[in-house]
């Protein structure tokens, strides 16, 4: 019964003698890496618009405020309409009266048609009856039309939101005069977003061939983007291109003015890359521990590029295919390490 106990302490003290004989590692492989530059953008409503004035009148009623939400189709200015309603009745009367002397010009009309026909008035009587049958006809598509203007005159006293969304500004206050053309409301609608950037000259023409961007918040989350438009002209000032991606947010936390990060690759190369865990950084030094062919770390000095996630590029001091530790913290202060000499490489034990 003592043989399976000695066993097990055996295997206890056997047990980080393995560990140490085999440190955790991993392969230097050579991959392709598209190198991204990271520019700020602003996110802003697809729809955002001022409500102007369409005819004269004072302001009677705001039924909303800024920051207040709207429907389509919502009543948000009442200008006083007396002035308009007034030019609408007189403009229906004149059409009454138009199409009255119509009436009176239809009946004369066929009167003397009639007794033209057998003769019994001359040709200069009919076509008078005829022209003025034409003209009382040309009179009353005249005073329709009046109507039709005085109508919509009388509609551009109730200002509509064109479209549902938030107030932004007020313009006018109740009681205020207002003219054709004056500000009135500015608006913008939260359900169609997009997201705006500005990219530096020297990058504008591979990011227009590649089209690929990547939108992220400051927590990380990246959103989703659609159509991507570029403008076609530089910024006379910056010497930048704009470029405009349309956004697709259901949950409804973005909001425009927000600040969002936008990744645009701008190059792609070829690099060798190494776990970013298996760095050993001290002061300027930087290094990682190679395994040789006898499976024995050695430190040799790298130098090193740009970081991607959890991978780093290596630009000198490895190739493809070699072997670097990825925990190097186990070995510091292991007797399995020996001194550096001045070539980068480990003396033999």
């Amino acid at each position: 019964m003592r043989y399976p106990g000695r066993l097990f302490v055996t295997l206890l003290f056997l047990v980080p003698a393995l560990a140490a004989a085999q440190p955790a590692f991993e392969t230097v492989e050579r991959r392709s890496f598209h190198e991204t530059v990271h520019l700020d953008g602003v996110i802003e409503a697809v729809q955002q618009s001022t409500v102007s004035a369409q005819t004269s009148g004072t302001v009677q009623r705001l039924p909303y405020d800024v920051d207040d939400s709207v429907a389509a189709g919502d009543l948000i200015v009442q200008l006083e309409d007396s002035e308009q309603r007034s030019r609408l009745r007189q403009a229906q009367a004149g059409l009454e009266e138009a199409e009255a002397a119509l009436s009176d010009a239809k009946q004369r009309f066929e009167r003397i048609e009639a007794v033209h026909e057998r003769g019994l008035v001359s040709r200069q009587e009919f076509d008078q009856a005829r022209n003025t049958l034409a003209a009382a006809r040309a009179r009353v598509e005249r005073a329709g039309a009046a109507v039709s203007e005085a109508r919509e005159q009388l509609s551009y006293t109730r200002v509509m939101a064109p479209y549902g969304g938030i107030l932004t500004e007020r313009h006018v206050e109740v009681g205020e005069s207002v003219n054709p053309g004056q500000p009135l409301l500015s608006g913008l609608s939260l359900e169609q977003l997009r997201v705006v950037v500005d990219l530096p000259q020297k990058y504008a023409d591979l990011a227009r061939t590649e089209r690929q961007a990547e939108v992220t918040l400051a927590d990380g989350r990246v959103l989703e983007t659609g159509e991507m438009t570029f403008y076609p002209y530089a910024n006379p000032q910056t010497h930048t291109f704009r470029l405009r991606m349309r956004l697709s947010e259901p949950n409804g936390s973005l909001f425009p003015g927000m600040l969002v990060k936008v990744g645009v690759p701008v190059a792609s190369r070829e690099a060798l890359w190494v776990p970013a865990s298996s760095l050993i950084q001290r002061s300027e030094l930087r290094a990682v521990f190679v395994l040789n062919k006898e499976n024995r770390p050695r430190l040799r000095q790298v130098r090193t590029g740009v970081r991607d996630n959890d991978r780093l590029e290596i630009l000198a001091g490895l190739g493809e295919g070699e072997r670097v530790v990825t925990n190097p913290s186990a070995l510091v202060g292991s007797d399995r390490l020996n001194p550096v000499n001045s070539s980068g490489e480990g003396a033999n034990p």
